[in-house]
C-alpha cells in the first residue's frame, strides 16, 4: 500500500474537492488530519472517519505505510511543507510508494482572494494603511499607472507585471476604505469587479449577445453608442458627449480626448479649427471662465483673435494635438518620445563633463 498526502487549497471552499479525492478518502484504511482542519466538517458529514491529532507524526504514517496499511493524510491548505521534508528524509533509503494527490486548485484570478485578505489586514494593523483616505491614494494611483507606461515604453516586459501588481493594488486599496462606510457610498471590491463584468458583457454584444459584426471598426461604432445610451440613462436627459471625461487629466490627452468625443458626435469640425487658429467663436473664455465672458477674478477674457494673441501658445498646442491625431498618431506619446530623447541626449552631456 502507499501514503497519500492529500492536498487542498485555502482559495476554494472547503469541501469542494475532486472526485478522486472522495473516492480516495472513502477507500483508505486510516485518514489522519490535524484537529483544526477546515474539511473535517464535511468529511464527517460524508461519513468519513478521520483520526485528528494536535501534529502529525511522520514516522508513525511511513511506518503504516510499510505495514501495508493504505494511509492519506489530509495536508494543511499551506501545503504542509515542513511535514513533506520529514518524510522525505525518513524515505530517502528505504523507498515507500507516496502520492500527493491534488484534491483541489486554485481557479485562474484566485489569487486576488490573497490581495483582499492582506489588504484587509494592513488596513487594520498597519498605522500608515489605516489612515489612508481615497483622496490621499490618488497621488499614487497615478504614479503607478505612468510607471506602468514607462515600463510599456521601455520594452521591460519583466518589470510589467510587478509594475501592473503595484495598480492592482490601488484598487484594492480603494475597495478597503471604500467598503468600511455604512452608507449608500459603501462598496466593496467584489462590486468593482462585478461593475466591470456587467460592463463588459453590456457593451459586447456580439460576443455575449446575437449582434453580428463585420470587424473591429463597427465593433468600436458599436462601443460608443452603447456608451451613449448609458450616459443618457443616468442622466435622465440627453447627455452631453464629453459626460465621463476627465478634466484634471494631463492637458494633452484631454485635448486629444475632447477631439475624439467631438469628432464622434459629429461636431463641425470647425470648431476645433477654430480654436487652434486663434479664431474662437465670440463669447469663449480662457481658463476658470464662466459662461457670461468674466473669469473667476472678475476680469473679462476676450477672443484671442480680438485681442491680438492669434499665436496664444494653448491654442497652438491645441492644433498641434490636432495634426497629431489627423496623422494617426498619440500627441502624449510623440511628446513623451521627444523628451526621452533630450533625457538621454542631456545625461551623454553629462557623463562627458564626467570624462
Amino acid at each position: 500500500m502507499s501514503l497519500t498526502l492529500l492536498a487542498t487549497t485555502h482559495r476554494v471552499a472547503p469541501g469542494l474537492l475532486s472526485w478522486k479525492a472522495w473516492e480516495t478518502l472513502r477507500s483508505a484504511a486510516r485518514v489522519l488530519a490535524r484537529d483544526d482542519h477546515p474539511l473535517l466538517p464535511y468529511l464527517h458529514e460524508a461519513g468519513v472517519h478521520v483520526e485528528q491529532v494536535a501534529e502529525p507524526d511522520p514516522a508513525g504514517l511511513v511506518a503504516a505505510a510499510r505495514a501495508g496499511e493504505g494511509v492519506v493524510w489530509v495536508a494543511d491548505p499551506d501545503g504542509d511543507e515542513r511535514l513533506m521534508r520529514e518524510i522525505g528524509q525518513l524515505v530517502l533509503n528505504d523507498p515507500v510508494d507516496i502520492e500527493v494527490l491534488h484534491g483541489s486548485y486554485d481557479l485562474p484570478g484566485a489569487r486576488l482572494l490573497d490581495l483582499v485578505s492582506v489588504m484587509d489586514t494592513l488596513r487594520r494593523d498597519c498605522p500608515w494603511d489605516a489612515k489612508q483616505t481615497h483622496a490621499s491614494l490618488v497621488p499614487y494611483l497615478l504614479e503607478e499607472a505612468y510607471e506602468v507606461a514607462d515600463t510599456v515604453e521601455d520594452g521591460d516586459l519583466g518589470a510589467l507585471r510587478e509594475e501592473l501588481g503595484d495598480v492592482l493594488m490601488q484598487v484594492a486599496f480603494h475597495s478597503v476604505v471604500a467598503a468600511e462606510r455604512t452608507d449608500e457610498t459603501a462598496f466593496t471590491i467584489d462590486d468593482v469587479a462585478a461593475g466591470i463584468v456587467d460592463k463588459l458583457v453590456r457593451r459586447h454584444p456580439h460576443v455575449f449577445g446575437d449582434v453580428t459584426v463585420s470587424g473591429a471598426d463597427e465593433v468600436n461604432a458599436n462601443w460608443e453608442q452603447i456608451k451613449a445610451a448609458e450616459r443618457t440613462a443616468k442622466s435622465g436627459e440627453t447627455a452631453s458627449v464629453f459626460d465621463g471625461v476627465p478634466m484634471g487629466q494631463p492637458a494633452l490627452t484631454l485635448a486629444a480626448q475632447l477631439q475624439r468625443r467631438a469628432e464622434r458626435a459629429e461636431a463641425p469640425a470647425e470648431l476645433s479649427e477654430q480654436i487652434a487658429s486663434g479664431r474662437a467663436a465670440s463669447g469663449s473664455t480662457a481658463s476658470g471662465s464662466t459662461a457670461s465672458g468674466s473669469t473667476a477674478s472678475g476680469s473679462t477674457a476676450s477672443d484671442p483673435a480680438e485681442s491680438g494673441q492669434a499665436d496664444d501658445i494653448g491654442a497652438r498646442l491645441f492644433g498641434l494635438v490636432r495634426e497629431a491625431r489627423a496623422e494617426g498618431r498619440d500627441p502624449e506619446a510623440e511628446l513623451r518620445a521627444v523628451s526621452r530623447v533630450f533625457r538621454e541626449r542631456v545625461q551623454d552631456w553629462e557623463r562627458a563633463q564626467k570624462e
